[in-house]
């Protein structure tokens, strides 16, 4: 919205004090509204000089007083130019309040968001990983276009936060990205922790998350099969692509590795480790926690098949690891070659390292949670009720065979 603003400066002759003085007020008209202030000064009406809204002469007097209405109107240009860069809704009685110090100064939520994210980039790899800082960022990124497109505005007060806004912006992050449940409360939750940030730093009073729960759903961890896996490692592919995609998948299942941490894989990656074996030893970038996992002979055997591939050698990395989005489609040639009927991406493999590799086959689950990098033994759990289930439908076989048998 575009703002015009005027300021005046006048004497009040009819509030002359008994010496004859008037006091001079400052009226400021912003689009047809206007407001009045006290300057606390005052002059001898002939000593006012209409046309140039100061008084005459060039007494000390009259150049303090002067001076006096000079920072008086810097002053209301000043904030008349912050509120409207800030998108504040402008108005003479608003800047009237901040004049006279009756109006606390509003404090805009991108503005708030992007001192967050200034000070999460700083602790990057001490209490934030570099995927939680990216992550700040790309929701303040979705932030600034939601604010755009509903509210025609590139920032918004904090205090005109409710929980009406937060309603709005999950809905926009459901229908123009298709985030769902999971995914949509990462972002309320990253929201949510800058709410508080402001709280806590006096920009906000009121909490509007108060009343507003972010829960994630519980997610059905897909995995291979033991069968399954064996028909991939076992599969002849005559495409190279394939072949390369299908190994660096196997490699997953058997490491835990998750995309970024496998794109980071390097010679440096590798060391001996306790039992005199390659072990992968490394920093999560996700998580920043340290994680170490002993190499099994078929991912060991991957890693040999690529140590003297021209193209490895050349990029310094030790498997061909395309991006994500590559390795996920070609996953789903490879299921359908396979005869797989599930959704195979290179997440999967991590969940099939856990469920499929480690825990179905005795490893402690404190042990896998080492291997993951899971900073909580909580969210390795998940894994072992995927486990349980499993043994669950294994057993009700076992009691169905044993009831047809005893029938």
């Amino acid at each position: 919205m575009e703002y015009d603003l005027s300021i005046l400066f006048y004497t009040k002759t009819s509030k002359k004090d008994k010496k004859g003085k008037a006091p001079i007020y400052c009226r400021i008209t912003v689009n047809g509204g206007r407001a009045e202030i006290s300057t606390n000064e005052k002059t001898e009406p002939d000593k006012w000089d209409r046309a140039t809204q100061r008084m005459k002469g060039r007494s000390e007097l009259v150049k303090t007083t002067n001076n006096h209405l000079d920072v008086i109107e810097s002053k209301i240009k000043r904030l008349f130019n912050r509120s409207t860069e800030e998108d504040e809704e402008v108005s003479a009685e608003m800047l009237k309040d901040l004049m006279i110090g009756k109006r606390k100064k509003r404090y805009c939520l991108v503005k708030i968001f992007e001192e967050n994210n200034e000070l999460t980039k700083q602790q990057q790899g001490q209490k934030y990983s570099k995927s939680t800082v990216r992550q700040y960022g790309t929701t303040l990124k979705r932030l600034k276009e939601f604010l755009v497109e509903k509210y025609g505005k590139t920032d918004l007060e904090m205090d005109k936060l409710d929980i009406n806004f937060i309603r709005r912006f999950e809905i926009f992050l459901r229908t123009k990205y298709k985030n769902g449940d999971n995914t949509a409360m990462k972002y309320l939750k990253q929201l949510k922790k800058v709410v508080h940030y402001a709280i806590d730093m006096g920009y906000l009073d009121k909490d509007p998350f108060r009343s507003y729960s972010t829960p994630f759903s519980e997610v059905n961890r897909g995995y291979l099969t033991a069968d399954e896996l064996i028909k991939i490692e076992e599969k002849k592919f005559r495409i190279t692509r394939l072949d390369q995609v299908r190994d660096v998948f196997v490699f997953v299942c058997y490491t835990g590795l998750s995309y970024s941490d496998l794109k980071q894989l390097k010679a440096g990656s590798i060391s001996k480790g306790i039992n005199g074996k390659n072990w992968i030893i490394y920093e999560r970038e996700k998580t920043g926690v340290r994680a170490s996992i002993p190499l099994l002979p078929p991912a060991q055997a991957i890693l040999d098949k690529y140590k003297d591939d021209p193209v490895c050698i050349a990029d310094g990395i030790l498997l061909p690891v395309k991006s994500n989005q590559k390795l996920n489609s070609y996953l789903s040639e490879i299921a359908e070659l396979c005869e797989i009927d599930k959704h195979i991406t290179m997440h999967l493999g991590r969940h099939t390292f856990a469920t499929t590799v480690t825990l179905t086959n005795g490893v402690p689950i404190e042990t896998v949670q080492k291997m993951l990098g899971h900073k909580n033994l909580s969210t390795t759990q998940i894994y072992s009720k995927v486990v349980d289930t499993k043994i669950s439908e294994d057993m009700s076989k076992v009691e169905d065979r044993l009831k047809s048998q005893t029938g």
